[in-house]
Order: C-alpha cells, then sequence, then structure tokens
C-alpha cells in the first residue's frame, strides 16, 4: 500500500489492479490516465502496458498486480484504504476471480476499512451476490451528472456495509437525486489543465440534499488547474463528514 494519500477522505491506496478505459464524461481530464503515462516514462514497471488509444492511453493498460494483492495482510496498523485509485476493479477486462480474491485480502484483514470506487455499476451488481461483503467495506460509484444517475440505483443492491457516491467531477446539477440506501457522498470540481467549471449552486444543492436526508456530506474542493487552486470552503465552512468509522479490530 501507498503511503500516506493527498485524498483528503482517505489514508493510504491500495492498487492491485492498474489502468482503465473512458466510460463517460466524468473520465475526459482523468487525473490517474496522465500520471500512468509519466509513471510509464519513468519506467514503473506496473504501467508498462499500454491501453487502448481511443478511450485509455500509454501505460494504463488494464492489468492486475500478484505481488500487491497480499500488500493489505502485511500492514497491521489500521487504515482508511482506497482500493485502486489508478483503476476501476470492475472493469471488464479484471477477471471476476481476481475481483473475488481481492474482496477476500479485505474479509482478512478487519483492521483496515476500505473504500471501493467504480463507474461499472452494472458489472458491480452482478458480481455482487458472488462476493464477500465484511463490515470493513464501502462501495461507491461515481455520479458526475444525472446521465449516470442510473449507477445509484444498482448500488442499492449491493450488500454494502456503506454505500456512497462520488460526484467529482460535479458537471452538473444532481436535483431530484434520490439519497435512499446511501450512507455517504463526496463531492468536488474538477481539477488540472481543461478543468470544466463548477456552478457553485451544485454542490450547495447536493449539501442541501444530504443533510434533509441525514447522509454524511464531504465537499473536497472546488478545483481549478490545481486540485486547491479554489479552495474547499462552502459557504465559509469546510465539511469534512464520513459515516461513523467501527471501531479498529485488530488483526490475528
Amino acid at each position: 500500500m501507498s503511503g500516506r494519500s493527498r485524498i483528503e477522505w482517505t489514508e493510504v491506496t491500495w492498487n492491485p489492479t492498474t489502468g482503465c478505459d473512458r466510460v463517460s464524461a466524468g473520465c475526459d481530464h482523468c487525473y490517474a490516465l496522465t500520471l500512468a503515462k509519466r509513471l510509464k516514462g519513468m519506467g514503473s514497471a506496473k504501467y508498462q502496458n499500454d491501453g487502448d488509444p481511443r478511450t485509455s492511453g500509454p501505460g494504463f493498460g488494464v492489468t492486475t498486480h500478484e505481488d500487491t494483492l497480499t500488500a493489505p495482510l502485511r500492514r497491521r496498523d489500521p487504515r482508511v484504504v482506497f482500493v485502486n485509485s489508478m483503476s476501476d476493479l470492475f472493469h471488464a477486462r479484471v477477471p471476476a476471480e481476481f475481483v473475488a480474491r481481492v474482496f477476500a485480502v479485505m474479509a482478512a484483514t478487519p483492521q483496515h476499512t476500505y473504500q471501493v470506487l467504480t463507474k461499472r455499476a452494472t458489472r458491480l451488481r452482478r458480481l455482487a451476490p458472488d462476493l464477500p461483503w465484511p463490515a470493513n467495506v464501502w462501495m461507491g460509484v461515481s455520479v458526475e451528472s444525472l446521465d449516470v444517475a442510473g449507477r445509484v440505483d444498482e448500488l442499492r443492491e449491493v450488500p454494502a456495509a456503506v454505500r456512497f457516491l462520488s460526484c467529482e467531477p460535479l458537471l452538473g446539477p444532481l436535483d431530484g437525486l434520490g439519497l435512499d440506501g446511501v450512507g455517504w457522498v463526496i463531492a468536488g470540481g474538477e481539477s488540472g489543465p481543461g478543468a470544466r467549471r463548477m456552478d457553485p449552486a451544485w454542490p450547495a444543492q447536493l449539501r442541501d440534499a444530504c443533510q434533509t436526508a441525514g447522509v454524511p456530506y464531504f465537499f473536497k474542493q472546488w478545483g481549478g488547474p490545481t486540485p486547491k487552486a479554489r479552495g474547499r470552503l462552502l459557504d465559509g465552512r469546510t465539511w469534512d463528514d464520513m459515516p461513523r468509522f467501527r471501531q479498529a479490530i485488530t488483526a490475528p
């Protein structure tokens, strides 16, 4: 697993798979694709497989990593772990057997809390009945606009202890998005070259919906040329709410 992550809502990252393909508008300025190209140029062994240039890029071909799979077993101190910051575990080219092994490692390390995020909600729903769902696994889907709100309906069918939404980059209003069955919402603007600007009304409306529904709300950033270009304040304060953490369990 990595050292301390720069992602505000997690502590460390774990990438048993790397690589992905664009599937919706939220992928247009993918930070992971850009980073993979850089890592390939630096000679990183995990980023030597190229993806389809129409949907992916250099160093971003979907790849499983046996040597990384067991990394959480070697770390006893409890951590909040974002799974696959550089990939999508439910990509069609990640074998179902490998997905099951990732879940087995998470089940075998109850001292950690895992955050899994996907844009492939349909495959998630189809594989879910064959996976273990221990209490330390939080499952989320990306929802950048109402165009992909159907992902939330599929997430509701998954028996995760916490179901969450990542509305980043937030590309449009999510008025009327139902939050029943959702236990956490993250929102944020896009960052990097060519970042699309987020209307201030969009994250505020989503926050208000979360407050009405009693759902923890985490506002990550306004975005811009850099992640912190416009700061993190929404209506004069930060919003860092998260689901209640389980008491840490020491692995045997």
